[in-house]
């Protein structure tokens, strides 16, 4: 159907993208994948409505202002990848232990990239760091959480800080270079190493 409000001929920029819709979430979806294509640098109104095929003014609409896209789109990134990771998957077995994460990797690389290219951005922008502090303190909670359920006692900040440094680094060796069944065996080893420290010393 022809738009109205358009001109003859001027093709309309929905036709660009299908499916992608027109709610916050699909606009969200949007800015993150500019961002992991371009870096934050390539974040504007324009660029997100180009992306999700609707309207420079929708987007606007929806945010009032670049700041509050960022951080938005901060919190969705994370609460995705968390979602999908089941790292707080709440069996309390070593061997469920972040069973997600390989395929997370796999089959959304972009809220990865998104996440990666925020952090960098915050070394040169000390703003940023506000967007991301507080998120990804859900990452630890969550590995905590986790650590918890399979360790015979609480687990310290320093072990939950150690066991998702090893899981942040193996995605990110996943996003860059693939090696889907190296990102496997890593995990594996990991997953044997929390069934030892389960154990306890006396073998229990």
């Amino acid at each position: 159907m022809t738009d109205p409000a358009r001109p003859s001929g001027e093709r309309s920029p929905r036709k660009r993208v299908t499916n992608y819709g027109t709610g916050r979430v699909a606009l969200l979806d949007a800015a993150v994948r500019v961002v992991a294509r371009g870096g934050l640098r390539k974040l504007t109104y324009r660029a997100v409505a180009q992306e999700a095929g609707v309207t420079h003014g929708l987007v606007v609409h929806h945010f009032g202002s670049r700041d509050a896209l960022i951080e938005e789109a901060v919190t969705h990134a994370i609460r995705s990848s968390l979602a999908s990771s089941t790292l707080d998957i709440g069996t309390g077995s070593p061997a469920d232990f972040a069973t997600g994460l390989v395929d997370m990797v796999e089959f959304g690389p972009e809220l990865q990239a998104f996440q990666y290219e925020l952090l960098l951005e915050a070394r040169r922008r000390p703003e940023l760091q506000s967007h991301l502090r507080s998120l990804y303190e859900e990452y630890f909670e969550a590995t905590r959480r986790e650590l918890d359920r399979i360790l015979p006692g609480p687990a310290s900040r320093g072990m939950s800080r150690l066991v998702f440094a090893a899981l942040e680094g193996l995605v990110l060796h996943q996003l860059v270079f693939g090696e889907r069944e190296a990102t496997e065996e890593a995990l594996t080893e990991l997953r044997s190493l929390l069934a030892g420290l389960a154990e306890g010393p006396d073998g229990r």
